[in-house]
């Protein structure tokens, strides 16, 4: 029996295009956390349009893996693509939002209760010290300047979802974190000072049960935690969607 020899690909690739096997595929994923990260801080708005020449430019890429990470995005709920505007910053709905902090809720609530037995005094010094950063660079920011404190929060939970030893677990927190802009959160804690006192007062109680030994109280706290935050973006969208974006 004969075997069929592989063809070889002659076709030269274009620039800024991958070359060799498997590079297309690392430099669309790569030039898809670039665009999502932009989204993520704000560069990119919600309802923004994401134009195809201006991005290959900045990267110094042609148009081809451009178009095939903006596929990726969309593939992934954060892009939206228009018939007449082309692909824009999506606008995800109220209820969206609400169901996605719900099960985020759960998941993040899982991952505060394994962290019990798990987590040291140094990383809960390090919790305590997150949150205080994230609260006193909150405070000092003006209304409408890009928050810098949303690393701080991030960190808080990342902290506790490492900890918590479940790699397939935090990658799904991780996954619903990134279906919506980053930005908007962060800028919630920044403009409403309510909502920053309670965001601080909630973190530090996770911190009490963690540092007692508590894994009810743990989950229980993060659970309640995770569910204002949603709450709140939620209603964020729900003042602005119909008057400020245009889908």
């Amino acid at each position: 029996m004969s075997r069929r020899t592989p063809e070889t690909n002659t076709t030269a690739a274009a620039p800024g295009d991958a070359g060799p096997p498997g590079s297309g595929s690392t430099l669309v994923d790569d030039l898809a956390a670039r665009i999502r990260d932009m989204i993520m801080g704000g560069e990119i708005p919600i309802g923004g349009q994401l134009r195809q020449a201006e991005l290959a430019t900045t990267f110094g890429v042609s148009r081809t893996p451009i178009r095939e990470a903006i596929r990726q995005l969309q593939n992934g709920g954060l892009i939206a693509v228009h018939p007449h505007r082309g692909a824009v910053v999506r606008v995800p709905a109220p209820w969206e939002v609400r169901e996605a902090y719900e099960v985020r809720a759960e998941l993040e609530a899982l991952a505060a209760r394994r962290a019990v037995a798990r987590i040291t005094r140094e990383q809960l010094d390090a919790l305590e010290h997150d949150n205080r950063e994230m609260y006193e660079q909150s405070a000092a920011q003006g209304e409408g300047r890009t928050p810098v404190h949303r690393a701080a929060n991030d960190a808080f939970h990342t902290l506790i979802a490492g900890v918590s030893g479940n790699a397939r677990l935090t990658r799904s927190i991780e996954e619903i974190n990134g279906a919506f802009p980053r930005n908007v959160s962060s800028q919630l804690i920044v403009d409403d000072s309510r909502h920053r006192d309670e965001n601080f007062a909630e973190h530090e109680r996770i911190v009490a049960a963690l540092r007692t030994g508590d894994a009810d109280a743990a989950a229980a706290e993060m659970r309640s935690h995770v569910i204002a935050a949603g709450d709140a973006l939620a209603r964020w969208y729900e003042q602005r969607s119909s008057t400020v974006f245009v889908g």
